[in-house]
Parts: structure tokens; C-alpha cells; sequence
């Protein structure tokens, strides 16, 4: 009896403090203000059915919990909610360094998709690739799976396995795998050389904290060497920080250029313009290699560049992820992770579920290296050799003939 009382005046509460909250934080119309309390009073009804009738007894806390999971779930692919465990596994992915297999994880269509594999790490070595479908996770269905949820199962210790069932996008082919977890160091810089003709090459990873100083780091350095032209490589980025992603693309703008605009439902349109930085590099020829497995933040630089006539776009078409996803935090040490906006490219265009299609399309025409041949390279930490790879013989191909053009113009 206790018990049903209980759980009655949290049913009560959960409704007082929703309808409190709407009339004073939300200042909602009052047609849309019945409706709410319409919906949370069928809220409250079957809360307090479930708690009479429901075979087994159910902590409120646990039913809370998955009403929570199911409201955030039905807004789109990348709202959840976090539970006090989820929301501490996402601090812990935003440090760059945790136990697992490598991938960049979404829902799309209701289904776990994967968004690019990190170089050099057992997704990657195991020939995952963007747009592959995880089926199964040790023998369970992720049908109905929350991207917190999966995170969760994916992780773990160093060296423990974890089995997946996955649908290849290119060939529809169902494969199981066994892979190994390991410690994942994600580098938001992979790499940073010259090419031949003195062509720059910045391979970025991810954009975290670091990478607007790693950025000028590796530029400087390149500039020493005698750099003409720079090629820059995103394919596989997931993306990673917005305001990141808007300095390292301000490196390359004039300042006040716009890099993307943000539009939301209780602000107006934010308009995000180059900053100033201690060295612009606005002049140099650039290319941006791209492919499906870059998003986010990576598609952010990409059309940003392109609408502003500074860099031609090569490769395959994106991701396609242009919305905007806010973490606030609750009391009790859950959070929201909430799409609060979506974001627009400089021309006012929206590639969200759409991509972003490149000047030039090139496809991988390169031959697939086993997994045993990829795992000899990484032990015996090969020489980056670019010219196994299609896409980027391509971009320098290209990038020689723009140098030959441009000093025409200049002995002109």
C-alpha cells in the first residue's frame, strides 16, 4: 500500500513539476499548453496502470528512466538520453584515449550504422568501413539499440573480445567478425608531410581541443619546408567539436568570412565567421579529399572552403550529418544529449541526410589490403607511401596542373 502511494505522488509530481516548467520556462501558446497537460495526465494514468497491473515490480526509477529513453529516441537519430554510466562514458570519449574497437557509431533509419572506422585501430584493421550495418552484438540483436547503449556494449577492456555481425553497404554480404578491443588514442592530426612539387598533406583524424594548435604546428612546419599548395584529408572524419572546426577553417579564410550558420526554434540565425588567427594561409591552392565516412565537423571545413572559392573538393560524397547535438546535464547525473539546431554552409544550404557532393568524384579504386597485410604495416610502422592511394595520386595530379596555371598567370 505504502508503495502505491509512493509511486502515485511520483506520478503527481513528475506531472505538477512538468506542467510548472512549461508555463514558466517554456511560455507556451494556450492551445499548445492544454494539449500538454492533456498528454502528461495520460502520462500519469498509465504510469500509475503499469505500477497496478504490470506482472512484475518495476522500480519508478526504472520506469522513469526508459520513458525518458523512449521520448528522446523518437525525436530523431542522434537525440538520447544518457543515463549517469552513459553520460560519463561520453566524458570519457571526448579525452581521446578509452578501450575499444574504433568506430564512429549512429542510428540511421533504426539501425546501427557505422560512421567512419579510425585509422590503425581493430574496426579499421578488421575492414569496417562508413555506411556497414552492426546487426548483432555478441549474439544479440541491436534492433531498438540507443547509441549509448551500443558505446556501452562496444567498449571494454583491452584485449577482450567482443563478436559482431555486420552487413556490408557495398556488397549487402553479412560477415561475423571477432574483434579484440584496444586502447584507443585518437590523434586529431594523422599525419602532416610533403608531397611531391612540395604539395602540403594534413590528414585530420578528428577535431578535439588540440587540433587548432597541432594545426598551426604542422602548418608552420610545412611552410618552412618550402610548401606551395595543400591538400587537406578528411575522409573517415567523423567531425568532433563545432567551434574547433570553425578556427582550423579560419586558418584559411579571410576574417568575417561566413564558415556556417546555425538556425534553432528558440533562437535566431547564428552566423559563424572566420576568426582571426596569428597566420592566415588564404592564398594557397587547396584541395579537400572526402568520403563518406566524413561528417559533422569535417563537412563543416569542406563546404566552408567551397562556397568561399578556396579549396575544390575531391573524392565521394559525405556523411551527410548537419544538425547540431547540445549535452545538458540533469540533477541527478543523467543528461540530454538534444539536437538544438541544424547547420547551414556559407551558399545557405542544408546537407543534413543529404551529403555533400564533390567538384571532382573519385572513387577508391585502390586494391583492398588484407587484414593481415594492414596489421604487418602498422607493427613494422611503414612509411606512409601515398602513392597506393588512388584518391590522393588524383588530388596531386590536379594540384600540379593548378601550380602550372597559376604561375602562368603570374609570369603573365
Amino acid at each position: 500500500m505504502m508503495r502505491k502511494v509512493l509511486f502515485i505522488a511520483l506520478a503527481f509530481s513528475i506531472l505538477t513539476l512538468a506542467i510548472f516548467s512549461f508555463r514558466v520556462g517554456f511560455s507556451l501558446g494556450k492551445e499548445r499548453e492544454d494539449s500538454f497537460y492533456k498528454e502528461l495526465d495520460i502520462f500519469a494514468e498509465a504510469l500509475a496502470v503499469i505500477e497496478k497491473k504490470y506482472a512484475d515490480v518495476k522500480p519508478p526509477h526504472d520506469l522513469i528512466y526508459g520513458a525518458m529513453e523512449g521520448l528522446l529516441s523518437s525525436l530523431d537519430s542522434y537525440s538520447e538520453f544518457l543515463t549517469p554510466e552513459g553520460y560519463k562514458e561520453l566524458l570519457v570519449e571526448t579525452e581521446g584515449k578509452f578501450g575499444g574497437l574504433g568506430i564512429e557509431i549512429t542510428i540511421k533509419e533504426n539501425l546501427l550504422t557505422i560512421v567512419s572506422p579510425i585509422e590503425d585501430t581493430p574496426a579499421w584493421i578488421a575492414g569496417l568501413k562508413p555506411g556497414d550495418i552492426i546487426v548483432k552484438i555478441d549474439g544479440k540483436t541491436t534492433r531498438g539499440i540507443t547509441i549509448s547503449e551500443a558505446v556501452k556494449k562496444l567498449r571494454g577492456e583491452p584485449g577482450t573480445k567482443v563478436a559482431l555481425t555486420v552487413v556490408h553497404e557495398k556488397d549487402k554480404k553479412i560477415e561475423d567478425l571477432t574483434l579484440t578491443r584496444a586502447i584507443i588514442k585518437i590523434k586529431d592530426i594523422k599525419r602532416a608531410v610533403l608531397l611531391d612539387n612540395n604539395i602540403g598533406y594534413i590528414r585530420f583524424t578528428e577535431f578535439r581541443e588540440n587540433t587548432p594548435k597541432e594545426v598551426d604546428k604542422a602548418l608552420d612546419d610545412l611552410k618552412k619546408k618550402g610548401m606551395r599548395a595543400l591538400i587537406i584529408d578528411v575522409r573517415n572524419n567523423p567531425g568532433g567539436l563545432l567551434d574547433c572546426a570553425i578556427e582550423v577553417t579560419s586558418r584559411f579564410l579571410d576574417t568575417d568570412k561566413t564558415i556556417v550558420s546555425t538556425k534553432s526554434r528558440s533562437e535566431k540565425e547564428a552566423i559563424y565567421k572566420s576568426l582571426e588567427a596569428k597566420e592566415k594561409y588564404t592564398t594557397l591552392p587547396m584541395i579537400v579529399l572526402v568520403n563518406k565516412g566524413s561528417a559533422s565537423a569535417s563537412e563543416i571545413l569542406a563546404s566552408a572552403l567551397r562556397d568561399n572559392n578556396r579549396a575544390i573538393l575531391l573524392g565521394e560524397t559525405t556523411f551527410g550529418k548537419g544538425s547540431v547535438q547540445t549535452v545538458i546535464p540533469l540533477s541527478d547525473g543523467s543528461a540530454l544529449r538534444l539536437t538544438t539546431s541544424k547547420y547551414y554552409t556559407p551558399k545557405g544550404i542544408s546537407i543534413h541526410e543529404k551529403g555533400i557532393e564533390p567538384d571532382i568524384v573519385v572513387t577508391k579504386e585502390t586494391t583492398e589490403e588484407s587484414k593481415e597485410d594492414v596489421f604487418e604495416k602498422i607493427e613494422k610502422k611503414e612509411e606512409f607511401d601515398y602513392k597506393k592511394d588512388y584518391q590522393i595520386n588524383r588530388a596531386v595530379d590536379l594540384m600540379k596542373g593548378l601550380l602550372v596555371l597559376s604561375v602562368n598567370k603570374e609570369s603573365k
